[in-house]
């Protein structure tokens, strides 16, 4: 047993990535799947198309590494969390397509859930606000919505999963129906403190019990790859949201310590282990993991558009033909010019929790360019990493001491730089960046004993670049005060109309 494959099914594409014992990428294969916007404000993803991507990349990558069979000694799984699949039993045909964690349909069912009093509720036991973005109200749309699903549904015909149910229920043939407790915790039906779905939660969102999955641990064999697949006979004894491995993968296994995964979106999370630390500053708290019979617990902010904003610039805009050229446009202009790109397509996350903003660029002129636009994108990014870390920091009453970073938009050095200016701690990179993946190998290796524990795990990660502050903190402060007029500005524009 020479290998762990890791899947890695991201909001915009599929990856798998074979590890080797030293943590190091043998092979690696993605592949890009359609966006489906059918109205505004709307994200839907094509649930087969999920599942026939993420094959399809995991045969290529274990063909890329030359594995044979045996080798294989284990698989992780991580995902986009929030997205919502509910599925027939029986044919494992969808419902309907795969709700994105970015949709914003329902904020109607959140408002109403705010104004006969249930935040409170679910805050406590969930550790999160009530916000389209989570799992929950997206299942009850559904019910309410497509014909004939809540009857079936209260027959017990339907199973509801996140995407690592999903491909979970694909990969073993349709015997396994689970999700691991970091998906969970993202449902707004999960009892963080308990470790069990909630029947309250249920009663107020009115969902059955039965389509709900089986709650596993994160590291721990619970499926194996059934026959049809592109490997039969593979335990599966890895799981976690896509944020809770990088956390995992960053080894940040210390309270205190964070890391922000720059992505799709961006999520920042600094770990306060078996303890759950309230929010007082509109952050998630959130399962981290449960390995070894203990569930550790993290702290979250949640920016919903980050290297979205990118994609914007090349597929909307056309500014630039290729995702990495925005660093150089962005640097052959000396700063932003004045401009400021609120990047709220999708409503704003955390610490605002507005689903009802939308993206706005302030402080044009005359001279105002396609590179300054381009560079107001890539720094409203790190305003937003920002102003969820400070609110981090409130809350835990801890000084962030550095900034593991990881994530496609973390090769931006020009990005990374502005962020440890902007925060005034260094930012480190390591030299593998695809610790989403990484973590979900790590916690698959964990539970068949390819590794023996997080000590040998933490001695593997390594330092490609460290970003020290450069700029003064007067001056940062003043840009992250027409950083804040330009939000403000993009507040509320839905009711606006």
């Amino acid at each position: 047993m020479k290998y762990i494959l890791a899947l890695d099914q991201g909001t915009t594409s599929s990856r798998a990535i074979v590890f080797d014992r030293e943590g190091a990428i043998c092979g690696v294969a993605q592949q890009e799947f359609r966006q489906i916007f059918p109205q505004p404000g709307w994200v839907e993803h094509d649930a087969e198309e999920i599942w026939a991507s993420q094959h399809a990349v995991a045969a290529e990558a274990v063909q890329r590494a030359k594995i044979t069979q045996g080798e294989l000694a284990a698989i992780g799984i991580t995902n986009q969390r929030e997205t919502t699949i509910i599925w027939d039993r029986e044919t494992g045909a969808p419902v309907y397509n795969a709700i994105v964690w970015q949709d914003r349909r329902t904020a109607a069912i959140c408002e109403r859930l705010a104004s006969v009093g249930l935040a409170t509720m679910f805050q406590e036991k969930t550790g999160l606000v009530i916000d389209p973005y989570f799992s929950g109200t997206k299942i009850k749309w559904l019910l309410d919505n497509v014909p004939e699903v809540r009857e079936r549904a209260d027959e017990g015909k339907l199973a509801f999963g996140t995407v690592d149910s999903w491909l979970v229920w694909k990969l073993s043939g349709g015997k396994r129906h689970v999700t691991d407790v970091s998906n969970a915790s993202r449902t707004l039906l999960f009892n963080i403190h308990t470790g069990e779905w909630d029947h309250d939660l249920l009663a107020a969102l009115d969902i059955p019990r039965s389509l709900l999955p089986q709650v596993v641990p994160s590291s721990e064999m619970v499926a194996a790859t059934g026959q049809g697949t592109f490997m039969p006979g593979v335990p599966i004894s890895g799981m976690a949201g896509d944020q809770q491995a990088a956390l995992f993968g960053q080894a940040c296994f210390q309270p205190g310590m964070a890391k922000n995964t720059y992505g799709t979106g961006c999520f920042m999370l600094m770990s306060t282990g078996p303890q759950v630390r309230v929010s007082g500053n509109q952050l998630l708290s959130t399962v981290a993991w449960r390995t070894g019979g203990v569930t550790e617990y993290a702290l979250e902010g949640s920016v919903f558009i980050a290297g979205a904003v990118v994609q914007w610039l090349r597929d909307g805009l056309g500014i630039i033909k290729n995702s990495p050229d925005v660093e150089a446009l962005a640097a052959s202009v000396p700063d932003n010019g004045g401009v400021y790109l609120v990047p709220a397509f999708s409503g704003l996350g955390a610490p605002h929790w507005d689903p009802y903003a939308r993206g706005s660029i302030s402080g044009l002129t005359r001279g105002a360019t396609a590179a300054h636009i381009a560079r107001a994108a890539l720094e409203s990014i790190a305003y937003q990493s920002h102003d969820a870390l400070k609110a981090m920091e409130r809350d835990s009453g801890t000084t962030l001491k550095e900034l593991r970073v990881d994530g496609g938009a973390s090769l931006n050095n020009l990005l990374m730089q502005f962020q440890a200016d902007l925060l005034q701690v260094p930012v480190v990179r390591p030299k593998i960046t695809e610790t989403t993946a990484l973590g979900a190998a790590y916690l698959a290796g964990l539970a068949v004993g390819f590794w023996s524990g997080r000590d040998e795990i933490a001695g593997q990660w390594s330092v490609d670049r460290r970003f020290e502050p450069e700029r003064k903190f007067s001056e940062m402060e003043k840009l992250r005060g027409e950083w804040g007029r330009a939000v403000e500005r993009a507040k509320g524009w839905e009711h606006a109309r």
